[in-house]
């Protein structure tokens, strides 16, 4: 048994904040203010200035390829072309696998304005294999060495740009799943155990993870859902499997489908293919790409919403949103559901027609606030592919709220880091004042409403009475600090099940015997 005293955020319906938790097996047993005379002789953990709040709740995550991509090399920090090329001949210099990387390029925050060329890559890694991932993860550049590997199995898909080795749409996917189908199984799964560890130290006790990419028979699938069952120490995964075939997910009863890639109803804004209903304003214009025809996502949410799965499906730009919510409306329509928690993923560029019908018919956001003021993809850029009008249309957090929208955050990772403390920063301090929402709503987007999303509320995402114990301890208390220092709010522990977190690290055979073996619904 343990006594937490000093600021526990709740995250209740009312936003309490208590002074007291007590914590018993797991279980929460007592929030209040007056410590009741059974819990004054338990020792009590005195918090000071930190804060206790739920645990934290990543809603959309590409959980392998973070994993991959963890252990490959990030170059997002780089502010040069030249840097990045150092770092991948340092990467090549001491990494032993024939097939590399690295993650995070973009041609937006480096002083070329431009992506780094497959003649560059050939320059400082000719004889291995290297991709190397925009930060969108909707886009990468390739080496000679990949290039002529795979040359024949793309030169005839949409995306293909050999001459200077960037990669997209359909070609970038191909590309995918050559290097995802690379790695061995073993590699893998030790590093998802270094990403559970990761996300934990961030005060991350669930991830929501979009999966089935490259991999025979979607083996990642079935694999993380192995992975989820085996964990022992409290972290939670749930699984959506990236298809529009119900099969892949009622083979495996997983009770839950969608994400992107084969989910994903158009491209992004980085790589000029975010379905929108007027042409972008640079010179490039067109519409972006949508990649299925109404009637195709149609029958996709009518077959899965009459199964009783739950849906989710990519929509960044407006025409590829409003796609979205008039299938999801048509899908409810044909067989209404009380709570199915179908929802919609990241919400870029919504319009007030499609918010209607998310508002009518309880479609909830897995949004990614991290995408506000991002620096691989600035302001200004966007700007001008996209104008001034539509700019401050963008990540509208407060609009969805007032439309009585369930919002969660999640990272998109490794398009950006499972860091909540960035996403509370980037949704209360947004440039667009008008679209600020308060600590506290912030915090509940990050917590409750995640765990809303997947239908763990009851259990999980507030601490109350009867609640499991899945806390993180926060460096101050963020309702009562200045907005401008949530940056640097610090996550000092996380509780799962009451107890301090325990690393994933295990051996890899008894791991999977116990998730192949394990009754475990955490997945």
């Amino acid at each position: 048994m343990k006594v937490f005293k000093g600021n526990i955020l709740t995250v209740d319906k009312k936003n309490t904040v208590a002074k007291y938790l007590v914590e018993d097996k797991g279980l929460i047993l007592f929030t209040g203010n007056e410590l009741p005379d059974e819990y004054k002789k338990v020792a009590v953990t005195d918090l000071g200035e930190k804060a206790l709040v739920p645990s934290f709740a990543d809603t959309h995550q590409h959980f392998a390829s973070f994993s991959t991509f963890q252990a490959g090399l990030n170059v997002m920090e780089a502010s040069s072309n030249k840097e990045i090329l150092s770092m991948v001949k340092d990467f090549v210099a001491r990494s032993t696998a024939k097939t590399l990387i690295a993650f995070g390029a973009s041609p937006y925050s480096v002083e070329e304005k431009r992506l780094v060329s497959r003649e560059e890559l050939d320059s400082v890694c000719p004889d291995k294999e290297i991709m190397v991932v925009k930060y969108d993860g909707h886009a990468c550049i390739v080496n000679s060495k990949l290039l002529q590997k795979m040359n024949d199995k793309v030169k005839d898909l949409r995306g293909y740009h050999p001459e200077t080795g960037e990669m997209n749409q359909e070609a970038f996917f191909k590309f995918s799943d050559y290097i995802t189908s690379s790695l061995s199984i073993p590699d893998l799964y030790r590093n998802m155990q270094n990403a559970v560890d990761f996300m934990a130290s961030y005060g991350i006790g669930c991830v929501h993870t979009v999966s089935g990419v490259g991999f025979a028979g979607d083996l990642d699938i079935t694999m993380e859902k192995i992975f989820a069952k085996s964990l022992k120490n409290g972290f939670q995964i749930r699984v959506f499997p990236q298809s529009m075939n119900t099969r892949v997910a009622e083979k495996r009863k997983l009770p839950r489908i969608g994400g992107c890639f084969q989910c994903a109803l158009d491209g992004c804004f980085g790589s000029h293919d975010a379905s929108l209903n007027e042409p972008y304003s640079d010179a490039e214009a067109g519409n972006g790409v949508l990649y299925y025809s109404d009637e195709k996502v149609t029958e996709f949410c009518k077959e899965a919403n009459r199964k009783g799965l739950q849906i989710e499906m990519h929509a960044i730009g407006d025409k590829a949103f409003d796609q979205a919510t008039r299938a999801l409306k048509a899908a409810l329509d044909d067989f209404p559901r009380e709570d199915h928690r179908h929802g919609i993923i990241h919400d870029c560029l919504p319009t007030d027609e499609g918010l209607k019908i998310c508002s009518e018919y309880n479609i909830q956001m897995p949004v990614q606030s991290a995408f506000i003021n991002w620096k691989q993809e600035p302001d200004s850029y966007l700007e001008v592919i996209l104008g001034e009008d539509r700019l401050k249309k963008l990540n509208p957090i407060n609009k969805f709220l007032k439309n009585g929208i369930t919002v969660s955050f999640g990272s998109d990772a490794p398009c950006t880091s499972p860091d909540p403390i960035s996403w509370i920063d980037r949704a209360v301090n947004n440039n667009n004042i008008s679209e600020r929402v308060s600590v506290q709503d912030a915090l509940r987007m990050c917590t409750i409403n995640g765990y809303y999303t997947s239908f763990d509320d009851t259990l999980r995402g507030s601490l109350e009475p009867g609640k499991i114990a899945d806390m993180a301890v926060l460096s101050k208390n963020p309702y009562t600090i200045n907005p401008s220092e949530i940056k640097n709010l610090k996550v000092c522990d996380l509780y799962l099940s009451g107890k301090k977190y325990e690393s994933a690290r295990e051996n890899i055979f008894k791991s999977v015997i116990r998730g192949i073996f394990s009754r475990s619904s955490s997945y």
